[in-house]
């Protein structure tokens, strides 16, 4: 093997060494807060709306004990908002952060810190921005239309590679296939069974993932990959000094756990969550690099739980019906409580940038339900 060969890695290797690696962009003590704003740092209306989910799931389960599993848990900022919103309300939280970083001095004592989520929960586990995060290889259609893996050094620059063969090849045709000389595509199946290994990990309730996704009709012609650095969007090199992330093909991970797909309940042939597990990425900063993000959630606007307990919807949806409005109050109300209406216009503010078209309104909310029924009895 010469000394080029060994500069030369799959976008998924590459991936996995820059963010998580030694020294890598996600285990910095800065954690994603230190670069961009998710959902869960805009604003605490968002762990409020969480807690109100949970609180749901609490009563389908008909208990006051509940477990919360936040799968790429930053430093356990949602957590920490969730256990503040829950305070007298009647519900018992077991709270774990899911993340490959070590736990932040000062977090909450209750929150148990973990590198994969606990077998046999009971509850609500709740994915924010982490599929985006779990490395991917990417594939480019050469001038002859043959589809090859894209290989890159650290400093960014790429090449094709070899043919794209076997499952992968299989994922594309169905998912994602490359029809046109210079089309990319990131190839999903890492995060389909990430996905699939989260949900196989709950014993009851619902499993929630919310990222910034396509579907198959919609899919970017020349994939999605980017970095981000200190909230700006920048190349994506795979030197650990930015986050790299692309959207994901939430309908891909969906069919992964479907009853006879090789996943969800009966496992997934993945022994944890695949690289990547634990972190975190994502911000209003990044954007929507398929070009068509309200068209696109649009598209699932209505989207109401499906065969086997499955819901595909926009955030801004589920943020509506879980009580986060961007309406502003009456202006009568500055003239008879102006410090009641400053306040409420805020938060109309806030529940504005949550649900915001062309923006984190549009990122998708894929929840699937597991009944009491069909999980296991114990954690492990």
């Amino acid at each position: 093997m010469t000394d080029e060969t060994c500069q030369w890695q799959g976008w998924r290797q590459a991936t996995e060494r820059a963010l998580y690696g030694p020294g890598g962009f996600y285990l910095r003590p800065e954690g994603p807060a230190g670069h961009f704003r998710t959902s869960v740092h805009a604003s605490p209306l968002f762990a409020a709306a969480v807690a109100r989910l949970l609180g749901e799931v609490a009563d389908e389960l008909g208990t006051a004990e509940v477990d919360l599993v936040d799968v790429g848990a930053g430093r356990g900022e949602l957590l920490t908002g969730v256990l503040a919103a829950t305070e007298g309300a009647g519900l018992t939280v077991r709270a774990y952060a899911v993340e490959r970083a070590a736990r932040p001095s000062g977090l909450d004592p209750r929150i148990v810190w973990t590198d994969r989520p606990p077998r046999g929960a009971r509850g609500l586990l709740f994915a924010n921005e982490w599929l985006d995060n779990v490395p991917v290889d990417v594939a480019e259609a050469d001038a002859e239309g043959t589809v090859r893996y894209v290989e890159v050094r650290a400093d960014g620059a790429e090449r094709l590679g070899a043919p794209v063969s076997g499952p992968d090849a299989e994922w594309l045709a169905r998912w994602w296939p490359l029809r046109e000389p210079g089309a990319r595509a990131e190839i999903g199946r890492p995060r389909d069974a990430a996905w699939a290994a989260a949900v196989a990990s709950l014993a009851a309730g619902r499993a929630v993932a919310v990222d910034y996704a396509h579907v198959r009709a919609s899919r970017p012609p020349f994939g999605s990959l980017t970095g981000f650095r200190a909230g700006r969007e920048v190349p994506p090199v795979p030197d650990g000094s930015c986050d790299l992330t692309a959207h994901v093909a939430l309908d891909a991970c969906e069919a992964a756990v479907r009853p006879g797909a090789g996943g969800g309940r009966g496992g997934t042939g993945a022994g944890g969550l695949g690289g990547g597990a634990g972190a975190v990425g994502g911000a209003t900063e990044r954007g929507d690099a398929t070009g068509d993000g309200a068209a696109r959630a649009g598209a699932v606007e209505s989207g109401a739980p499906g065969a086997g307990g499955t819901e595909l919807a926009s955030q801004r949806e589920v943020l509506r019906r879980l009580g986060v409005s961007g309406e502003r109050p009456p202006l009568a109300l500055a003239s008879t409580d102006p410090a009641a209406y400053v306040r409420r216009l805020s938060t109309a503010g806030e529940a504005a940038e949550l649900t915001a078209r062309g923006g984190l309104g549009d990122f998708l909310w894929l929840t699937r339900r597991i009944p009491a029924a069909t999980g296991w009895t114990g954690r492990a």
